[in-house]
C-alpha cells in the first residue's frame, strides 16, 4: 500500500527547508502542497520519509528537483486571449504616453507570457523603451526562460491564442524553428531582465506600470495572498496596472479600495488612490 506523508512530517520538512534554504512553502495551499509532495515521493521510490527528508535537505540538486515539482509551471502563451486582448487595446495605449514603460511579470515560470507581452509590444512600437522584469522563485523555469526556446508542437497552438488576441502578423516570423525547437527572436529577450524573485519573503525592487501575476496567488492561503497583494501595490506606480488570473481576485484584500477594475470584467485593475 503507497505511504501517505503526514501533516506533521510535511510541517517539519517546509521549517527545515525555510531553516536551510530560506523557502518558505508555510504559507502554500496545503492541499495542493501536500497533493505534490507526495507525487514526488512515490515517483522518486523513497522507501521511509526520513530518507525523503534528509534527501532534500542534505542534496542541493535535489532540492532544485523539489522545487521545480512543488511550484506549479503550467503556462503558454497569449493564455486567454480575451485577456491578451484587453492588454493590447485598453492598457498598452495608456502606459504609450510614458516615456519608458516598466513591467513586471511575477512568477513567470518558464516566460511564456513574458515573450508574449514582447511581442505586444514590439507591434505596439513600445518595446524599445520598455524593459520586462520576469522574477521567478525557481532558477529551473528562469533558465528555459533566458534561453527563449519552446517545444515546436505547442506553435500551432500559440499562433492561434495570438490571433485570438488581436495580432495581425504572421507568428512564426518571431522564431526560428529547428527540427522540434521554436527559437524566439533575440530581440524580444533583450527587453528582458531575468533574476529570481520569492513573493514569500522578498520585497519591492522598483516601480512599475503594469505589473502580472496570473495563476500564482491561487496556490496561496489568504495572509500570503495579502501579502503578496500589498507587495504589488506598494510597487505600482499611481495609476498602473495589476492584472491577476481568472480565477484570482483582490476583492478581500486589504489594497482593494485603492483599486478600480476595467470594465470588461477581465482581471486586470487600475491603482486610482
Amino acid at each position: 500500500m503507497e505511504y501517505k506523508i503526514q501533516d506533521e512530517e510535511i510541517d517539519s520538512l517546509l521549517q527545515h527547508l525555510l531553516e536551510k534554504y530560506g523557502y518558505d512553502f508555510t504559507s502554500y495551499s496545503r492541499a495542493s502542497l501536500k497533493r505534490r509532495v507526495n507525487r514526488l515521493y512515490a515517483l522518486d521510490k523513497f522507501n521511509t520519509f526520513g530518507a525523503f527528508h534528509d534527501h532534500v535537505l542534505e542534496d542541493a540538486g535535489y532540492f532544485r528537483r523539489f522545487v521545480e515539482e512543488i511550484t506549479v509551471n503550467v503556462t503558454e502563451m497569449f493564455r486567454d486571449p480575451s485577456f491578451y486582448k484587453t492588454v493590447r487595446e485598453v492598457v498598452l495605449p495608456i502606459l504609450a504616453t510614458h516615456p519608458f514603460i516598466r513591467i513586471w511579470h511575477a512568477g513567470c515560470s518558464t516566460g511564456e507570457e513574458v515573450y508574449s507581452m514582447a511581442i505586444m509590444l514590439q507591434e505596439a512600437n513600445l518595446l524599445h523603451k520598455s524593459l520586462l522584469y520576469a522574477t521567478d522563485l525557481n532558477p529551473g523555469v528562469l533558465d528555459k526562460l533566458r534561453k527563449g526556446i519552446f517545444p515546436l508542437r505547442f506553435m500551432k497552438q500559440y499562433s492561434e491564442n495570438y490571433i485570438q488576441s488581436g495580432g495581425k502578423q504572421d507568428f512564426s516570423k518571431y522564431y526560428t524553428a529547428k527540427y522540434d525547437w521554436a527559437k524566439f527572436d533575440e530581440r524580444l529577450s533583450a527587453r528582458m531582465v531575468v533574476a529570481p524573485h520569492n513573493l514569500v519573503s522578498d520585497h519591492s525592487f522598483n516601480e512599475f506600470h503594469l505589473i502580472l501575476c496570473r495563476n500564482v496567488l491561487i496556490y496561496f492561503d489568504r495572509p500570503l495572498q495579502d501579502r503578496a497583494l500589498t507587495l504589488f501595490d506598494e510597487s505600482l506606480d499611481m495609476l498602473g496596472f495589476l492584472a491577476l488570473g481568472g480565477k484570482e481576485n483582490i476583492k478581500y484584500s486589504s489594497i482593494f479600495r485603492k483599486y478600480r477594475q476595467l470594465e470588461n470584467r477581465e482581471r486586470i485593475w487600475r491603482k486610482i488612490s
